[in-house]
């Protein structure tokens, strides 16, 4: 399945940790702090268990929306979708 993963964490080390972590579960940056990727469904479940044990769940807010690909090509795009810096062609191809 698709996922996304979209966070507003106001802590640097842990902003920096949730990042690195959706990096090595597979999912790619399309924006400072929202990753898209495919995962198996055992996968997400130990992301989200990962999510809840790093944050401060007093100040942080983290959205994980799975999606099939279906789904993500009836979704509108409008403007610049992707961070161009952080996002290759090759992923854009990947998803869309």
């Amino acid at each position: 399945m698709l996922l996304w993963v979209i966070y507003d964490i106001s802590d640097d080390k842990i902003r920096s940790k949730v990042s690195k972590t959706c990096l090595n579960y597979g999912l790619y940056r399309v924006q400072k702090s929202v990753f898209l990727g495919e995962v198996e469904s055992n996968s997400l479940d130990e992301l989200k268990i990962f999510l809840e044990d790093t944050i401060d769940m007093d100040l942080d807010s983290v959205y994980v929306f799975p999606m099939s690909k279906d789904e993500l090509n009836k979704a509108g795009l409008i403007g610049q979708a992707f961070d161009k810096e952080l996002v290759s062609d090759e992923i854009v191809s990947k998803f869309f």
